[in-house]
């Protein structure tokens, strides 16, 4: 069976996926992800991150390198090549302003990695070029296998003093690989850093994996597993592998999304032979019907006040985005009216924007829909383009392509501007989920 919307040339392979219909051939995965520029900004703000102190060359993990790459993939900065720095300082006392000026770069990171007790410590300082102001100075404890993530953190708080905007380089995508060629494939799901390293194989099967959603305090990830040889939406917890099954039901158990509050799951079944969506109370297993139309029903996302979803549905004729009350009445209204073709709706950070999968020129793409003017902005420029998941700052999208024949991931900003590709030189790579910020 395959879930096709009516007047569509070809649905993008996360929707059949719902129904186990279609199956990409791949070939083996590659553990880590490289990030790749694919379009930059030209307006870009020039930084320079001179490599610390205290570090060797060819580290194992070079923390300016880290931090630059990271203010390089927002889309915001264009860090200073190595190889055009005209002095390496570590300290702010050594900084000779007046050559960094001559390079035209507006801001300077500095710092040092050193001992502190048994552990390590990075201090770090952040300078104005232009008028020799210190900005931010810190001193982060750490360790050597907590280097990346330390320069991840060093990263974000440049990204916010700079900005304004939270940096979300500490976060994690999770998203799934296939390994080999029917009838003989391994689905994987992996969680990642932002960036694409230190992947983590979070669970493996010989049947497919799909449709990954984080829970509210990124702790969790639930997902839908054929394992059984049926679809089934099972919860883990990362931190110690801990999975329960949550939804078994007859026929379709599909595209699960958490609550704000993390108690609740909605999702696509098919109980009475039509997709319809559903609500599942994750504490008392209380299912509670959303949609009764004839039409498929899918893809919900939930509102930022947990008292409505977004979700996708063919009741107009053509895929289409649509918003549905949780008040009882479930008066379901038409969001998106621009292309033929909108669907797998994922709501912004702050609720003022949706970003889903459109039909452009005969092409689907990842755009962005202004839920105010309706304005709808088109970010990519694929032919196949596919679930889009926000950065939890909002500032970048993150979703699956297609390149030379085989899936890959890419990230674009969430104005269009800047585009890059998480890509693997081997295997197959699908459906990512931004994490939430992480508790602290």
């Amino acid at each position: 069976m395959q879930v096709r919307f009516p007047g569509t040339r070809r649905p993008p392979a996360a929707l059949a996926l719902l129904a186990f219909a279609l199956l990409l051939a791949a070939a083996p995965s590659q553990a880590q992800l490289r990030l790749d520029i694919t379009q930059g900004v030209r307006d870009a703000v020039p930084i320079a991150v001179v490599p610390f102190g205290g570090q060797a060359e060819g580290a194992a993990t070079d923390v300016a390198a880290v931090i630059a790459n990271d203010l390089q993939m927002s889309g915001r900065f264009a860090p200073l090549e190595r190889r055009d720095l005209v002095a390496r300082p570590t300290r702010g006392e050594e900084i000779r302003f007046e050559d960094w000026r001559l390079l035209r770069s507006d801001f300077i990171v500095v710092g040092r990695v050193e001992p502190e007790g048994s552990a390590l410590a990075v201090g770090f300082e952040l300078f104005n070029v232009r008028t020799g102001a210190s900005l931010l100075a810190q001193r982060l404890p750490t360790t050597e296998r907590g280097l990346r993530a330390t320069a991840h953190r060093i990263a974000d708080l440049v990204f916010e003093r700079l900005t304004g905007t939270q940096g979300a380089f500490s976060t994690r995508i999770a998203y799934v690989t296939v390994d080999g060629r029917p009838p003989s494939q391994r689905f994987r799901l992996a969680v990642a850093d932002a960036d694409g390293f230190n992947p983590r194989m979070i669970t493996e099967s010989t049947e497919p994996i799909m449709s990954p959603a984080w829970s509210p305090d990124g702790q969790q990830v639930a997902y839908v597993s054929f394992e059984s040889k049926v679809s089934a939406i099972y919860v883990q917890r990362l931190a110690t592998g801990e999975r329960r099954r949550v939804s078994a039901r007859s026929g379709i158990n599909g595209a699960p999304a958490w609550s704000p509050d993390g108690r609740r799951l909605a999702l696509t079944l098919s109980r009475d032979g039509n997709l319809d969506l559903y609500t599942l109370d994750l504490g008392t297993q209380a299912l509670t019907r959303i949609t009764t139309d004839d039409a498929i029903d899918t893809e919900p996302e939930w509102e930022r006040d947990g008292r409505s979803l977004y979700f996708t549905s063919d009741r107009a004729g053509s895929a289409q985005v649509y918003r549905v009350a949780l008040d009882g009445a479930h008066n379901a209204e038409r969001v998106t009216f621009t292309n033929g073709y909108n669907a797998r709706p994922r709501l912004s950070p702050d609720g003022k924007e949706l970003a889903l999968v459109t039909l452009d020129r005969g092409d689907y793409r990842i755009a962005v829909l202004d839920l105010a003017s309706r304005n709808l902005r088109v970010l990519t420029n694929g032919s196949q383009d596919e679930s889009p998941s926000f950065a939890p700052n909002g500032a970048m999208v993150i979703y699956a392509t297609r390149e030379r024949g085989r899936g890959s991931l890419a990230i674009a900003s969430s104005d269009g501007r800047f585009q890059q590709r998480l890509s693997s030189d081997q295997g197959d790579v699908r459906e990512p989920a931004w994490s939430p910020f992480p508790v602290r």
